[in-house]
């Protein structure tokens, strides 16, 4: 087919579709129809994504392309530097119709609710069908998870994960859970030694496509936050699939034990640094839990590492997507508890004399890539606690992590960080004292701040936080039972010893906001 003759569909296929089990690819014909692809500058500034996020998704796409043409595919693409390049999808379907003179436009729903806002505008604007298709990779569709939500009145994953484990079968002895139990976290939560061997993540070498790809980015978008090289990340399903077998084999067994850990130095730890390629497609979600699943089968692995990766996919993934379309397109705008401060600095940076956060954001600028407790209990409970704009912290995470995209990153981030949906996706504030990062890392030790001392300058910044969070936003919170206990502890103590503790955490906000390094 040349680009002046008809084809019957045009199919759009975005960065983060990169599967060839896509409903819109599995409804449509080789021979007769044309993929669109297309690199455009909207989708890559809607936020100063980072640098290494852009890089792999460019070059992603352009190596799945290259796997569509091989699998007998026209596919129409179009590089962000084409000089015609309108910079929207909207604008490059445009032109493709008028390239190609399609019948209809066939989709599969994306994970952002602009883009759908948008896709929903298309059929009058070009006066075409088009036909938006279920996302068949998730284990759970839009639709069911409503239906879920519609039968109760409050919302808990947990009860949603065991749903999905009865619906999907997975690690389950007949219609109870295997093992005896649905949740083994209790022995996920083990502090890791710096002795303690642990496997690296594979990594890749960039080939041809991908370093002109590097070097594109690093021209065009230079002002952007973070490291572009190195570049280690698979770019192929067929890399992503070994670096999938790399994890199974080296890590998998210790992932749950050490899950909650955190070592200087050691940005990876017994994590699989999968979710990139889970959440742009090149991995599927559905046959990854059933990898992980036959490792405990065949005793490679024990059932509390299996049973805490398939609850982060199957749980988690699942739910966060469900509450996402459930609640949007007000949920990024939630802030419950009424937070009003601008993101610190040294987010951008990695600055800071707080050990914990200078390391998990250093290796974020770095790798962008951070797991999932420096995200929720370093940078998401110190904003929480110094009282940061929910939607501050939203718009860093989706701009810093290559594996972010809106669909999980705002539940996880407004829900379950920040609280501001006010207990609608968890039961609690996920706030702590410097005490938890010092019970489940070795950063305390090196700190300039002493995690021993509650107040003063050279208290633990997190130590006076803790307690100021608590009293600012009693009103809100303390009629939560997970949170009776702390609230004791608090009406316990002396006037002069809440007043010390509400005076060191107006001192260290004011110098914080001030602009002042901490």
């Amino acid at each position: 087919m040349t680009k002046t003759e008809k084809c019957r569909s045009l199919v759009l296929v975005l960065g983060d579709q990169l599967s060839t089990d896509l409903s819109s690819l599995k409804r449509a014909d080789p021979d007769r129809d044309t993929v669109l692809m297309a690199e455009v500058m909207a989708e890559a500034t809607y936020v100063r994504h980072h640098k290494k996020k852009i890089a792999f998704l460019f070059s992603a796409m352009r190596h799945f392309a290259e796997e569509l043409k091989e699998a007998g595919w026209t596919v129409d693409y179009v590089n962000l530097d084409d000089p015609d390049n309108t910079g929207s999808f909207k604008g490059e379907v445009q032109r493709a119709c008028g390239r190609l003179q399609p019948e209809q436009i066939l989709v599969t729903e994306p994970g952002e609710w602009r883009v759908l806002e948008d896709m929903r505008s298309w059929s009058d604007a070009f006066d075409l069908p088009v036909e938006i298709l279920t996302d068949t990779r998730f284990f759970s569709t839009v639709a069911d998870f409503r239906t879920w939500a519609d039968e109760r009145k409050q919302l808990r994953m947990e009860y949603f994960y065991r749903e999905m484990r009865r619906s999907t079968g997975l690690l389950m002895d007949g219609d109870k859970p295997a093992g005896g139990k649905w949740n083994y976290d209790a022995a996920n939560r083990k502090p890791a030694k710096p002795d303690l061997f642990m496997p690296e993540p594979k990594r890749f070498t960039p080939d041809a496509i991908t370093r002109e790809v590097l070097e594109m980015v690093g021209e065009r978008f230079y002002g952007h936050i973070g490291d572009l090289e190195p570049f280690w990340f698979a770019v192929t399903r067929k890399d992503a699939e070994k670096a999938c077998d790399h994890f199974l084999r080296e890590a998998l067994a210790d992932f749950g034990t050490y899950q909650d850990a955190m070592l200087s130095g050691r940005k990876f730890l017994f994590h699989s640094v999968l979710s990139t390629y889970l959440n742009a497609g090149l991995l599927d979600a559905k046959a990854l839990c059933r990898k992980v699943e036959e490792a405990w089968q065949a005793d490679k692995v024990p059932l509390n590492a299996v049973e805490g990766f398939i609850r982060q996919i199957v749980g988690w993934r699942e739910y966060v997507r469900g509450i996402y379309w459930l609640k949007m397109p007000d949920y990024v705008d939630s802030n419950a508890l009424g937070a009003d401060r601008p993101l610190p600095d040294f987010y951008w940076t990695g600055k800071t004399r707080m050990r914990c956060l200078a390391e998990a954001i250093g290796q974020t600028l770095e790798e962008a890539y951070a797991h999932h407790i420096q995200r929720l209990m370093l940078t998401g409970n110190f904003a929480l606690l110094a009282g940061v704009r929910p939607k501050d912290v939203h718009e860093w995470y989706l701009m810093v992590y290559a594996d972010a995209y809106e669909w999980v990153e705002a539940p996880n981030t407004i829900g379950m960080s920040q609280f501001a949906d006010g207990g609608l996706l968890g039961s609690k504030p996920y706030v702590s004292s410097g005490n938890y990062i010092d019970k489940m890392s070795d950063y305390c030790g090196a700190c300039s701040y002493d995690v021993r001392q509650k107040t003063g300058s050279e208290a633990c910044p997190f130590n006076a936080l803790y307690w100021d969070f608590l009293d600012r936003n009693r009103k809100v919170l303390q009629g939560n039972p997970r949170l009776a206990q702390p609230y004791a502890s608090w009406d316990r103590m002396k006037q002069s010893r809440q007043k010390d503790l509400k005076e060191s955490a107006a001192d260290f906000r004011k110098r914080l906001f001030d602009g002042e390094e901490v």
